[in-house]
């Protein structure tokens, strides 16, 4: 796993056309060093807040052979600890074969081998013939080893490195950029997992740039280009859309409008399509409101004040229900775009009343394998947001639906096409792909290996 050529060391480098080996993708030994050098040093996105919103709610996280508990305890707190008895190594919590992972309620978590047990602060409360030890068992011994977690934009983080910098000083500058649409309010529409047949970084890559869109996606070209931007961040990174010249920086992040149609025709269709086909990056609410465009706006009316009457009027049927959105700035609308890439693992297509987000993490050490997993967020009105769980898919159309099972198509086929010995590495857009650049320069600093070198 060594690099030819000049190593690409800063981010400033990405600007330049850039190639990296495809050991990352397909090395079984690259894929076994990733838990010990990448997993289990990183922020990891491992729930929402409010799946556990009482004392005693818990649910657990798994990344290769770790398996943590997140808990919910009673001081109200959310703590996490190994989920793992410190007698015998037994796991306290079996997540069951084909489970994502486990959600429920306990005021005491006890070993089903030999009956310790331990409270919601992770204290050993009962061990059955202590006495055997003769004094031995002190309060550090027996008691649960303790996770670093802490919450962030209505997720729950943790990380396995005893040593890692705080939560907030990892995501910056995402912090900033994201703490103005107040993700923390939204709830899950939909939650969707499987087993896909590709890497994690191919997964997460077939999301993380705006380059594939027309082609992957041809449907959508009838409603505009989809000519994009990435923007790398230190360990993070952003992208979004180009706009026209006459378009403000809020309709450039967000929003595209067809420009050799009438716009109240093309937006309504565009937004039903998305509902329709995507089941992403829109509500009902958008879709209604876009429906009826052409009976309050006359013909001729220009795309700017059309996408303005629109987004105003949605939020004014919101609000009739109890679902405020945040205002936030164009300018600052402009400069976050439309999805944040949190390195390694984590995607948030955000904007102020929906979003969609993506991870993935390995199944097992099989380097073409990974666990997939997407998520739909919207407001709702306070007391009807819905009960959600994680459902299990198979990557088809069936399962998920039209637009992401184009993007699915990609993703085995790009994991086989790593494989040949006729394919000489990656040789992303330096400009719309940065992105995925920034990806592997941040990988080959945790996995010393694997440096982006230029073309």
């Amino acid at each position: 796993m060594s690099n030819s050529g000049k190593r690409v060391e800063s981010a400033g480098d990405l600007e330049q056309a850039i190639t990296y080996p495809t050991e990352a993708y397909t090395c079984r030994v690259y894929a076994q060093a990733e838990r010990d050098k990448l997993w289990r040093k990183v922020w990891l996105q491992a729930g929402r807040v409010e799946d556990i919103p009482e004392p005693g709610n818990f649910l657990t996280f798994d990344v290769l052979d770790d398996s943590v508990i997140i808990v919910r305890s009673a001081d109200d707190s959310v703590r996490a600890f190994h989920n793992v008895c410190s007698h015998r190594g037994r796991r306290l919590v079996d997540v069951p074969k084909g489970r994502r992972n486990v959600r429920g309620r306990k005021s005491q978590f006890i070993c089903g081998f030999h009956g310790w047990r331990y409270d919601l602060e992770g204290r050993n409360t009962h061990i059955p013939h202590k006495d055997d030890w003769q004094g031995a068992l002190g309060e550090d011994c027996v008691s649960l080893s303790s996770v670093n977690v802490d919450c962030w934009g209505g997720w729950i983080w943790i990380n396995l490195d005893s040593q890692c910098e705080p939560l907030q000083d990892y995501l910056a500058p995402a912090v900033e950029m994201l703490d103005p649409f107040e993700l923390q309010n939204m709830r899950c529409r939909w939650r969707k997992w499987g087993v896909f047949d590709c890497n994690w970084k191919v997964a997460m890559e077939a999301f993380n740039e705006t380059y594939h869109v027309s082609t992957t996606h041809p449907e959508f070209n009838q409603y505009g280009e989809f000519r994009g931007w990435a923007k790398v961040h230190g360990l993070h990174s952003n992208i979004g859309y180009e706009a026209a010249r006459d378009m403000d920086k809020n309709q450039s992040a967000k929003l595209r409008l067809g420009t050799n149609a009438d716009p109240r025709i093309s937006t309504a269709q565009m937004q039903e399509y998305t509902w329709e086909k995507a089941n992403t990056n829109t509500t009902q609410t958008l879709v209604n409101a876009a429906r009826r465009l052409v009976d309050e706006l006359p013909e001729g009316t220009p795309p700017g004040e059309v996408l303005q009457h629109w987004l105003a009027s949605a939020r004014a049927d919101d609000e009739a229900r109890g679902v405020v959105w945040p205002s936030v700035d164009p300018e600052h609308v402009g400069k976050s775009g439309t999805a944040w890439q949190i390195f390694p693992n984590f995607q948030i297509g955000h904007s102020v009343n929906n979003m969609l987000c993506y991870s993935a993490r390995p199944n097992g050490y099989d380097p073409c394998q990974c666990i997939f997993e997407a998520a739909v967020y919207e407001l709702y009105p306070e007391g009807e947001e819905p009960a959600t769980e994680w459902e299990f898919c198979p990557p088809t159309e069936e399962a998920w639906c039209y637009v992401l099972s184009q993007d699915f198509s990609n993703m085995a086929a790009v994991q086989q096409g790593m494989k040949s010995t006729g394919f000489k590495g990656p040789k992303p857009n330096p400009y719309m792909e940065r992105s995925t650049a920034n990806l592997h320069r941040n990988l080959a600093r945790y996995m010393e290996t694997g440096s982006p070198s230029k073309l």
